[in-house]
């Protein structure tokens, strides 16, 4: 505890001290912008200028008559002396980069070059004097030597120290004095040539900024001294060299604000790997965290003032990963250590990084990418703490929880840190899916819940209960609040919000019912779900009352709706069983195509979608609704009724109202719901009834099969009187899919599969109502009767497809009927053939064709007509190719004679309508 107190004590001074170097900072900038914009702006007399000068001397000699001019040349010398001296004070020309103007300034290293300006009198010479010389002259003579020089500075200080050692000369004490030493006169050096105006010479070597490599290269020899006093010498102990260790490493990053990034990035690395240079033979975890923080603290200071935003994410990134490599350590990790740089992290993120600039939170910038980095690694410390073993046994959640917490309040209060807003979504979630009891993969989800390989993730108490309702309630406000306070001004900022603010409370109410809760019926946690139904629909209109233009429904208001319907849904599965679930969401997509009348929400109509694919989902894992032992065996008057025909009364009622609202796609797919569920209604009532109260056999007959071709062909129609007095495209294409899919199923089903000349199914002992009767003339029937009806209403493929398959099925009615009159009610086909059953189908045939015929002239249907001749084709082959083997007698004549007959008769009828085409034209 007296350590937690000296740190907070600590890091409170530190944030008190940089507050008030900024504060002077701020002012030193002020001051130095009024000064450049005095002399930019010509106010003090450019008398430091030698051409000018010399202008103003030359005319002086030429016109010494001119008295009038000479009287006010003795009130500007002053001034002109005056003024030089006041801005050629090195601390301040030279204390702030930011405030040199763009003709002064000197470019820190690994910076990206500028072009210098140039005046018009030196621009000719400049430009003679750089066409003069090579590219490679200039790498070789500016920027090359400039780098080797300062690495070859830095090596022979090591190299000195090594052949001091091999000679003998020096004793190691002498040795480290000296590196000491150069490395100081390197610093003193860079820092010597920066305050006497040195420049860049020439242009475009900028990365060759002779100061800052001298200084980076005096700081690499000290770093090597120190620990070579420590680690080799064993001159200094552990505290000593640690401490000295960290001031060259700050002492660099803070030098990197005359001297650039680089070096800064030179003192960070230097900084974050003094702990590991340094061992220690009793750690204390308050040294090192309280270094780091102070190494954080100071370097977001510094990357503050000059906006470096990769060297602010490097020191977030050094502080995270010792962070974690010390929880790494649990059963021997101090909490409170945790704790304290993980909120040091955080407060530098807030009060210094983030701290106010202007523009900042308009909308070019959504979020600032280095607070990725300490989002991320404080999220890992807060699931750390709830998910390890060793942590979670201590009852650390609760910090965990704290931490988050406090992520979110730092996303609240600066808006540029969305970032953190998701990393503790995620932690969050990612810990109360955890918290779930573990179950087998396979087992069924009623009787258990989600796990992995039977071992928890995270232990289920009533701690994990309690800060899942403070954690849900926090991000609850804290979403809803920001996502009306950016609506109108930062969209994607505002449905960041919004998401997390309704993903995080339904993960963790749905975690803890899985836990917690009755999985079979719990009402309590059923009246949380309904609360939370009218908290986000309350919220949604909240938020959208701030949009600019009010109430228009955008992304933010979208997520929070669509989470008041997953809500919804959870309330209707924790509070009812299986059965009353499907009916009652079938009928809840009705409420937000209601909710239409009042708001034109996008989302609103998506929503009864969403209800659509619920069901779906519902009915393809249990299709008999409540389950096949409690499906009662009485046609029709089951739970099959309700549970397909609420919600295809429910979704056609949502079609027909968003037609009238929104009209848009939602009320297309609502449309084809609807006309789904009708169908599938139907033909789960026909299963259910022709097999005995079973819907899920696998052996399906031709009977059942049968209704299920009349009931899409009615489909079919039904679908295309709506659509003609309710145009809908979902209705045209879908009216056409299923005149497809029902010419699918006749020519698989009723022709191969089962056929009974295939399967010797009974027929039935009833000569004409038989199966042949409802499974070949009714299709055929129903199947003409949608050709003809379709005619005009849709196109000429559809109807003729229609026309061809009715043809087809009477065909196969008539063909099997002559088969059962021989055969009886089995018909397969290895009974046989009589001659005279032959015969019989080489004369029915024919008279098939020739109907085919006369219904084709008389319907103008050239299908039919092309049907008429292909069957009589199929029967003339038939009668010379198999009759003239198999027949004898006069069975052979009379089909012979008939096939002649029927021939002739069709040719006379063919000239007869060439003849009345002929005179009608004429």
């Amino acid at each position: 505890m007296f350590e937690s107190l000296i740190g907070l004590v600590a890091i409170i001074a530190l944030f008190v001290i940089i507050s008030r170097q900024q504060s002077r900072i701020g002012l030193i900038e002020r001051e130095l912008g009024a000064l450049r914009s005095l002399v930019l702006s010509g106010a003090v007399p450019p008398a430091a200028r030698p051409s000018e000068q010399e202008a103003a001397e030359g005319k002086a000699d030429t016109a010494p008559a001119a008295e009038g001019k000479a009287d006010t040349a003795p009130a500007a010398v002053p001034a002109a002396d005056i003024a030089p001296a006041a801005i050629s004070e090195p601390a301040l020309v030279q204390a702030t980069e930011a405030e040199i103007p763009a003709t002064e300034r000197v470019p820190g290293p690994w910076s990206t070059p500028e072009a210098t300006p140039k005046t018009p009198e030196a621009a000719p010479a400049a430009a003679a004097k750089a066409a003069g010389q090579s590219d490679v002259e200039t790498a070789l003579g500016t920027r090359w030597a400039v780098w080797v020089g300062g690495i070859a500075l830095a090596l022979g200080g090591l190299f000195l120290i090594r052949y001091t050692i091999e000679a003998g000369i020096f004793g190691p004490g002498v040795r480290l004095t000296m590196a000491a030493v150069l490395g100081l006169v390197l610093v003193a050096g860079g820092e010597f040539i920066r305050r006497t105006g040195f420049k860049v010479p020439v242009q475009g070597v900028a990365g060759a900024y002779i100061p800052a490599i001298l200084t980076a290269a005096g700081a690499f020899i000290l770093f090597g001294t120190v620990y070579a006093a420590h680690g080799v010498y064993g001159f200094i102990g552990p505290a000593l060299a640690f401490t000295l260790l960290g001031a060259i490493g700050i002492a660099t990053i803070a030098a990197a604000l005359v001297h650039g990034q680089a070096l800064a990035g030179i003192g960070l690395v230097g900084a974050m790997v003094t702990p590991v240079l340094i061992a220690s033979q009793a750690p204390n975890p308050w040294a090192l965290f309280g270094y780091l923080a102070i190494v954080l603290a100071a370097t977001g200071v510094i990357a503050r003032m000059r906006d470096w935003k990769a060297l602010m994410a490097a020191a977030f990134f050094g502080t995270g990963i010792w962070t974690i490599l010390y929880m790494t350590d649990a059963p021997g990790a101090n909490l409170s250590t945790i704790l304290f740089i993980d909120t040091v992290t955080l407060a530098v993120l807030a009060f210094v990084w983030l701290s106010s600039r202007g523009g900042e939170t308009g909308p070019a910038r959504i979020f600032d990418w280095p607070s990725i980095v300490p989002g991320l690694f404080v999220a890992f410390s807060a699931l750390g703490l709830s998910v390890d073993p060793v942590f979670a046994a201590a009852d650390d959640a609760l910090p965990g929880a704290v931490l988050l917490m406090a992520m979110v309040a730092v996303a609240l209060y600066r808006p540029l840190a969305l970032p953190l807003l998701y990393a503790a979504g995620l932690a969050t979630v990612v810990i109360y899916l955890g918290i779930i009891p573990p179950t087998s993969i396979g087992s069924d989800f009623s009787s258990g819940a989600l796990g992995v390989d039977g071992v928890p993730l995270v232990t289920a108490n009533a701690l994990s209960l309690r800060l899942g309702i403070g954690l849900g309630l926090v991000f609850i406000a804290a979403g809803l609040w920001a996502a009306r306070t950016f609506a109108a001004s930062a969209q994607i900022r505002a449905a960041s919000w919004a998401a997390w603010g309704v993903i995080v409370p339904l993960v963790i109410l749905l975690a803890l019912w899985l836990t917690f809760g009755n999985l079979d019926r719990d009402f309590a946690y059923a009246a949380v779900a309904a609360l939370l139904v009218v908290v986000f629909a309350a919220g949604g209109e909240w938020i959208a009352r701030a949009e600019e233009p009010p109430l228009k429904g955008g992304v933010a208001v979208s997520f929070v709706l669509a989470g008041a319907a997953v809500a919804g849904l959870l309330m209707l599965h924790m509070a009812f069983d299986s059965g009353w679930t499907t009916i009652l969401l079938g009928a809840a997509a009705i409420v937000p195509a209601l909710a239409t009348r009042w708001r034109s929400y996008p989302v609103l109509g998506w929503i009864s979608v969403a209800a659509v694919i619920a069901v779906l989902g519902r009915v393809a894992f249990d299709p008999t609704i409540v389950g096949a032992g409690f499906l009662s065996t009485t046609p029709v008057f089951n739970w099959l009724l309700p549970g397909y025909g609420v919600p295809a009364l429910g979704f056609g009622f949502a079609a027909w109202q968003l037609a009238r609202t929104t009209d848009g796609r939602p009320r297309l797919a609502m449309e084809a719901a609807a006309a789904l569920f009708a169908l599938l209604t139907l033909a789960m009532l026909v299963r259910h009834a022709m097999h005995g109260g079973v819907i899920n056999s696998d052996a399906p007959t031709l009977a059942e099969q049968a209704i299920y071709t009349l009931i899409a062909i009615g489909a079919g129609a039904i679908l295309i009187a709506i659509d003609r007095r309710s145009p809908s495209s979902v209705l045209r294409y879908g009216s056409m899919a299923v005149g497809v899919v029902s010419v699918a199923f006749v020519a698989v089903q009723h022709f191969l599969v089962l056929n009974p000349l295939f399967t010797d199914e009974s027929t039935g002992r009833i000569p004409v109502f038989n199966l042949l009767f409802l499974a070949y003339l009714l299709p055929a029937a129903a199947a003409g009767g949608l050709a003809l009806y379709s005619r005009g209403k849709r196109p000429k493929w559809y109807s003729a497809m229609l026309a061809l398959v009715a043809a087809l099925l009477a065909f196969g009615y008539a063909t099997l009927s002559v088969r059962r009159l021989f055969k009886g009610e089995f018909i397969g086909l290895w009974s046989g053939l009589g001659q005279l059953e032959t015969y019989t189908y080489s004369a029915l045939w024919l008279v098939i064709g020739v109907v085919l015929l006369t219904a084709g002239v008389w319907l103008k249907s050239q299908v039919l007509r092309i049907a008429s001749a292909g069957l009589i084709a199929v029967a003339v082959l038939k009668v010379f190719l198999f009759d003239m083997s198999e027949l004898e007698g006069v069975l052979r004549a009379l089909s012979f004679i008939g096939l002649g007959a029927v021939l002739i008769g069709i040719g006379l009828f063919y000239q007869r309508l060439l003849t009345r085409a002929a005179k009608e034209k004429g």
